[in-house]
């Protein structure tokens, strides 16, 4: 599929609406398994009063609209969201590139082992699992993997 033209900036309180839309519609369709801890309202209310404002955070946009949302969280990459519409287009891989960029020491994340696309997408972008657990630190109490990247690992 042909990359779309897209855009990535720091989100602004603008964006908080279309950075939660596109959180949920992510969400729902990588992880129909996973029972969210949070009501939409309460992940809407989440991004715009506490991520978008308060938090490194970053959007993808195509022809102006977000399609995207990265944010980073001292070494943390804590949220990497794509609506499922614009996945495999280069897209993820560039929010990827800038939280590696910006984090130059390292960066680590989490995501669900049921999540395989986003285990496979991560590795691929030299993320090498650091460790499991059965799930009882995340809100969802679903078991987890945590991710690290360090400079000179494959694709870094």
């Amino acid at each position: 599929m042909e990359p779309p033209d897209f855009a990535v900036r720091r989100a602004v309180g603008t964006d908080a609406a279309a950075v939660a839309g596109g959180w949920l519609r992510s969400f729902a369709a990588a992880l129909p398994t996973v029972d969210r801890a949070h009501t939409d309202e309460q992940v809407r209310s989440w991004i715009r009063e506490i991520v978008v404002p308060g938090q490194e955070t970053w959007a993808a946009t195509v022809a102006g609209s977000v399609v995207a949302m990265m944010v980073l969280d001292g070494q943390d990459l804590a949220q990497l969201y794509l609506d499922p519409r614009w996945q495999g287009r280069g897209i993820g891989g560039r929010l990827v590139r800038l939280a590696q960029q910006r984090r130059p020491a390292g960066l680590a994340l989490w995501t669900f082992q049921v999540n395989e696309s986003a285990r496979r997408f991560y590795e691929r972008h030299g993320f090498v699992a650091a460790e499991r657990t059965d799930g009882r630190g995340n809100a969802e109490r679903e078991p987890d993997i945590r991710y690290s990247w360090r400079p000179g690992s494959a694709d870094g």
